[in-house]
């Protein structure tokens, strides 16, 4: 079986990698990424200028993608830059990969996506729709509460969150609890062996 991972040098990404390197069952994982990833015998690194993703690479057929892309405004600088990735350019990624045939894609988005949510919200339930819409024969959106990871740069939003979320713990309703990044890819990878046909929402407190 024969993987895609797009977001490979994210928190949930290199999650995902490690868990599908390390699966008999996938017998290889191409992970396109701006910078080399650690070389791995199972791995295809292309790298990319995602401003101009090759039409023609023959790795876009695949079995199946997992797309973890993601940024925030201030590593994107503006809202619009934040919106060129996390659905703009996700989307251009599942439309290349559907073209080449791929059965199955799983996205990451977030818990509370919506099309009347601020603009994060609302970004992450656009890209869903735009996903829907490339009519995937098997589809799974998992949407995590806050990802407990050590980011570089550190997000001062999610910092603020998590260190909320500690302080009153138990009091938190399970659904809103932090969720670790290895669970996240977890239930993106389940379902490229379990899924059967159609759309399946994996919502926060079933991670």
């Amino acid at each position: 079986m024969k993987l895609l991972v797009f977001g490979a040098s994210g928190a949930v990404g290199q999650a995902v990698l490690q868990q599908a390197l390390a699966d008999p069952r996938i017998t290889a994982v191409i992970a396109p990424t701006r910078r080399a990833l650690p070389s791995h015998a199972k791995l295809l690194n292309p790298l990319l200028d995602f401003a101009q993703l090759p039409r023609d690479a023959s790795w876009w057929a695949a079995d199946g993608l997992i797309c973890a892309l993601g940024t925030t405004r201030k590593i994107a600088g503006s809202p619009a830059g934040f919106v060129a990735v996390d659905r703009d350019l996700v989307l251009q990624v599942a439309t290349q990969a559907r073209q080449a045939g791929v059965p199955y894609l799983a996205l990451n988005s977030s818990l509370g996506a919506s099309l009347q949510g601020n603009l994060y919200l609302r970004t992450k339930a656009e890209a869903e729709a735009g996903v829907r819409a490339l009519g995937f024969p098997r589809l799974r959106i998992v949407r995590p509460a806050l990802i407990q990871a050590e980011r570089t740069p550190p997000r001062r939003a999610e910092a603020v969150g998590l260190f909320v979320c500690r302080l009153f713990g138990p009091l938190i309703p399970h659904r809103y609890r932090p969720v670790q990044p290895a669970q996240i890819a977890a239930a993106l990878l389940d379902g490229l062996f379990t899924a059967g046909p159609g759309e399946v929402i994996v919502e926060s407190d079933q991670l």
